[in-house]
């Protein structure tokens, strides 16, 4: 059987003449009231979108592309713009104003300066899972190509006026919460519930929902949540993630079937694999974390492809997403893009407005 998928999609509200991420999504949520499907976040910066939970990823595709259009509409009614990118490229975004809400004032308690950054915006992917125990294993699996998925989704080098140097700004910033990036390898469900009680104690979780990493079991929901990529700015470019995020989950759950609990890698060369991803995207060379060896980017997401290559053609993707990632390593990620438009007049202005179309193009 193959797994339903749901999505949420988070978007940044610019003023379309300053070009600045502007506190008004609240505006734009009140113009959307006939769409069941968009809701506020963290921040009045943004606004996140969800998609039904469907097994079709072209059915998937169009539910997509016209939830993005009708939040452009809603937002263009009160003379805004949504933006598809992973954190504020202009604005004054530090600390940002949060959503009124006492969860958000608790977290602004307890994280303090952390929340500085926290106008970020990412793509969760949802797959079905039989429970958690097997989300945890799922997880395990997934853990050796969560820096690739990062180098495909990376769409945030500029943050608030300046070249961060980084594909994926978002990745960097959100990695320095203390339950965030990518899960521990967790060799029995009983060591994941044992570290839940641990983080708890410690005072680093206000409740389930505050386990940040990006792979996870979802707290209200039957599935495994994957939150490791920033929003593609390209929705053709978002369907290839997401297929090739089934594909591995399915591929995973195989495998946690036949009794495999996934290879242990350590959490420090991890994370030097996260970084370094962060860092260079689709440019230059990525780590192999399984052999400890420097490859290509583009070498390393053709081995992503050939590991799940079978859970693809299960679901009838296999086409699909081969043409997506051919395209989407042709023509680079949207921090490439962002990239790309900003070298034609060094004007982040220019960015931006770019942004506001390519995200419902």
């Amino acid at each position: 059987m193959i797994p339903l998928i749901g999505i949420e999609e988070e978007y940044l509200v610019v003023d379309p003449r300053t070009r600045h991420v502007t506190p008004r999504a609240a505006e734009v949520l009140a113009a959307a009231t006939d769409m069941l499907d968009v809701a506020h976040e963290i921040t009045r910066f943004q606004v996140e979108a969800r998609t039904p939970p469907s097994a079709d990823l072209t059915e998937l595709g169009s539910r997509l592309r016209a939830t993005r259009k009708d939040v452009a509409v809603a937002a263009r009614s009160c003379g805004l713009a949504v933006v598809a990118s992973g954190i504020p490229v202009l604005g004054s975004a530090m600390p940002p104003p949060l959503t009124d809400h006492a969860r958000y004032e608790q977290g602004r308690v307890l994280y303090r300066a952390l929340q500085d950054e926290i106008s970020i915006c990412a793509l969760h992917v949802h797959v079905d899972v039989p429970d958690e125990e097997h989300a945890v294993y799922v997880g395990n699996h997934l853990r050796p190509w969560l820096p690739t998925l990062i180098a495909l989704a990376a769409n945030s080098p500029f943050f608030v006026g300046r070249d961060t140097g980084y594909a994926s700004w978002r990745v960097i910033s959100w990695g320095r919460w203390p339950v965030s990036g990518a899960p521990p390898y967790f060799p029995t469900f009983a060591e994941y519930e044992l570290a839940l009680r641990a983080l708890a104690e410690s005072g680093a979780l206000m409740d389930a929902k505050t386990v940040f990493w990006d792979t996870r079991p979802s707290p209200t929901l039957p599935t495994v949540e994957i939150r490791v990529a920033d929003v593609p700015l390209d929705v053709t470019d978002s369907l290839t993630i997401i297929g090739l995020i089934r594909a591995l989950v399915v591929t995973s759950l195989a495998a946690v079937t036949r009794g495999d609990r996934g290879l242990p890698i350590p959490s420090e060369v991890l994370r030097a694999a996260y970084w370094r991803a962060a860092r260079d995207g689709l440019l230059g060379d990525s780590l192999d974390v399984r052999d400890g060896r420097l490859v290509p980017a583009p070498v390393l997401a053709g081995r992503l492809f050939e590991h799940v290559k079978g859970a693809l053609a299960e679901a009838g993707d296999l086409r699909f997403v081969e043409e997506g990632l051919e395209r989407l390593l042709r023509k680079g990620s949207g921090a490439m893009r962002q990239r790309r438009v900003h070298a034609r007049g060094h004007d982040l202005a220019e960015v931006v407005d770019d942004l506001i179309e390519a995200t419902v193009a």
